[in-house]
């Protein structure tokens, strides 16, 4: 049988039947007889095919809302992003009182790996970072509760400020406690725990949208002395990807059920959204807790809100409606349809995931539209370069940590310094291999397989390139398409052994990738002992074992099967140590092959060339043969040609992706918000 949600409603407002989504059902469009519900309708139209004007906005006041800051809590690059775009748009641009805050969760407990506390007035976050704060607001939040009830949960903000930027942080303990549940999966960390009260990272991102709505309802109702309204909201990714729902929708609906006056929903639903969405993989789906957290957002209005949720005609019948994917809650859909303008992190994944559905999934067909009324855009992250270039202090202080290493600066000018490097990190291991004391001590929650002692190759070092691949380990990144081209490459070099390379492989994160690593090494030591050894593997993050490797890479394996913009690769540049990439994404808008660094010539996904000529695609078929390909030509390049080599390190040392250097990101983004287009 089937379930009609939506029909003959009229003004009974109630929450949504627990578990619609099990069952099937279909929503119900009907024609509304009122400006609101038709206002609501037609949102996602409005929204994706913008012909509103842009506000005039004299001061920017914007807020970052994101899950992650590199401040106080960091998973991957959009975590970088939420604190380094705010921290370099206001070095340029406060003097004209144009500023961007930051809004995030205050996160409290003790993962294992990851540590936060507040401390008689002082945030201590997860990266190590402090700042001193103060509470300045409390306010009440309604979400589901026990049993699916509806509750009032408190919410305080503390406020701080950290280079040049004000902090928000939102603090609950029931939702953005860190202290994992004993059923968190092995592979969710950080702010991403299964916690101890057993909220999922979903329901967790969707209080935080809530919390950041009801914020907003406030300072319209009444201002604050502690915090201004904003005039633009980045909703950076999937985390606060309901926001657009609230301001979009729900304002409407509280007017439409007389509890909330039309003065105030313009104030909300007038201030422009821009969503940074980072990569399409990730949208937070919660198949499970659909109804619950419809509800929690939408409340007694949810059924109201659903059956008005109409998204603009595309051609995929997952994505009639703009809160729900299929059956499912999806947090980033609301977004999608309804942002005032998407961004996402380089210009390529812009085409990328408008025009292929490998890339783009259910939101490809709108995203194409958004790109063809220029409602989307593309905008590469920056970087810190100061931060990420060999910088002769944190060298010190690596040394200093270490205590036995001798690791030197150098730049452009002097990239002999990179063999001594490689040398010091070739003790390193070995000593890491030899020494458990000492690796308990330096690197106590990195895991090492059968790690080898290669002292010997130090005398010859210049003849041996170093290649590294410390990225995530998680599928995205391709380790298995790098444990092809290794293996293949064992073959290879059975006749010329002493050239064979030294490999270091790991970061934090899948088990599983972490076993085939370590599969990798057995089956090279199988093939050949001696190969075996110049396999180094490992799980886990520490930040002065990366740096170091990076010192002494000579090539940065970015096998990536999708990176819409990429930070790694920019690192490894800055230090002279090259990428050798797929040509997907971001990869492709900031590596220029044989320039900088090296790229596949032909890319695939789906089963279909993506990237490259027709000629190259036929030739080399699949990724797998296309990566193995280009690592080949880059370790001709080594052997072969090292001035052109030498060249393009100091070629990719030259580049500069920081946010403020001429033309950088912050500009576009100064552009993006006052006025609507790049």
């Amino acid at each position: 049988m089937t379930t009609v949600i939506g029909a003959n409603q009229g003004k009974n407002f109630q929450l949504l039947p627990t578990g619609f989504n099990k069952k099937k059902f279909s929503i119900v469009y009907g024609v509304p007889h009122n400006e609101l519900l038709y206002q609501m309708q037609n949102a996602a139209k409005r929204q994706c095919m913008s012909n509103k004007l842009w506000p005039q906005i004299e001061a920017i006041e914007a807020w970052m809302i994101s899950a992650e800051t590199a401040t106080f809590m960091k998973c991957g690059g959009l975590g970088m992003v939420a604190s380094e775009l705010p921290e370099n748009f206001n070095q340029v641009f406060q003097k004209d009182n144009h500023k961007i805050h930051i809004l995030a969760p205050m996160y409290l407990g003790d993962t294992g790996k990851k540590k936060a506390e507040l401390v008689d007035g002082v945030y201590t976050g997860a990266e190590g970072k402090s700042m001193p704060v103060k509470k300045i607001k409390k306010m009440k939040v309604l979400f589901a509760g026990k049993q699916n009830k509806l509750k009032e949960f408190a919410v305080d903000i503390y406020t701080g400020e950290l280079n040049g930027v004000t902090y928000y942080l939102l603090h609950n303990l029931h939702f953005f406690s860190i202290n994992p549940s004993k059923n968190n999966p092995s592979a969710q960390g950080g702010c991403y725990v299964l916690n101890e009260n057993e909220i999922d990272e979903v329901e967790k991102f969707a209080f935080f949208s809530k919390s950041v709505y009801c914020l907003l309802e406030e300072l319209s109702e009444k201002p604050d002395k502690h915090i201004n309204m904003p005039n633009i909201l980045l909703a950076n990714d999937w985390h606060s990807g309901a926001l657009a729902g609230l301001t979009k929708y729900f304002t409407l609906a509280k007017v439409y059920a007389g509890r909330m006056s039309n003065d105030v929903a313009e104030k909300i639903k007038d201030i422009p959204i821009i969503h940074i969405a980072h990569h399409m993989g990730y949208q937070g789906w919660d198949y499970k807790n659909t109804s619950r957290i419809l509800n929690s957002l939408y409340e007694d209005l949810a059924t109201l809100v659903l059956k008005n949720a109409k998204a603009m005609k595309n051609s995929n019948p997952r994505t009639t409606n703009t809160l729900i994917v299929g059956d499912t809650y999806n947090q980033a859909a609301a977004n999608m349809h309804l942002a005032d303008r998407i961004v996402t992190v380089s210009k390529n994944y812009m085409e990328e995931v408008s025009s292929e559905k490998s890339f783009g999934f259910d939101f490809r067909d709108i995203l194409k539209i958004r790109k063809n009324y220029r409602t989307f855009y593309g905008i590469v992250n920056g970087y810190e370069k100061r931060l990420i270039s060999p910088n002769a202090k944190k060298i010190n202080e690596i040394n200093d940590y270490f205590k036995t290493t001798d690791f030197r600066f150098y730049d452009g000018n002097n990239l002999n310094v990179k063999l001594h490097n490689k040398k010091e990190c070739i003790k390193l291991l070995s000593r890491l291999a030899t020494d458990e004391a000492y690796k308990d001590k330096v690197i106590p929650l990195i895991d090492l397989y059968k790690f080898d002692n290669i002292a010997d190759l130090v005398v010859n070092a210049d003849t041996i390139p170093v290649i590294c691949m410390t990225s995530r380990m998680v599928e995205q990144k391709g380790y298995d398409v790098a444990i092809n081209a290794i293996l293949k490459m064992i073959d290879k070099y059975k006749n010329s052994p002493d050239g064979f390379p030294i490999f270091i492989l790991g970061g934090a994160g899948n088990k599983d990738l972490y076993s085939d690593l370590m599969t990798l090494k057995d089956t090279a030591k199988q093939i050949f002992r001696d190969f075996a050894k110049r396999i180094f593997v490992f799980r886990g993050y520490k930040d002065e074992f990366a740096y170091s490797v990076q010192l002494a890479a000579d090539f940065y394996m970015m096998p990536s099967y999708f990176e819409p913009c990429g930070l790694t690769q920019m690192e490894a540049m800055a230090k002279g140590s090259l990428p050798i990439a797929t040509s997907t994404g971001g990869l492709v808008d900031t590596i220029h092959d044989g320039v900088d660094g090296f790229r596949t010539e032909a890319f695939f996904a789906g089963g279909e060339r993506v990237y490259g000529s027709n000629l190259m695609a036929q030739k080399l078929k699949n990724n797998l043969n296309a990566y193995e390909d280009v690592l080949a030509k880059a370790l001709r390049y080594y052997y072969a040609a090292p001035e052109a080599l030498m060249k393009m390190q100091q070629n990719a040392m030259a580049d500069d992706f920081s946010w403020s250097s001429p033309n950088g990101s912050v500009y576009k983004y100064h552009k993006l918000f006052l006025t609507g287009a790049l």
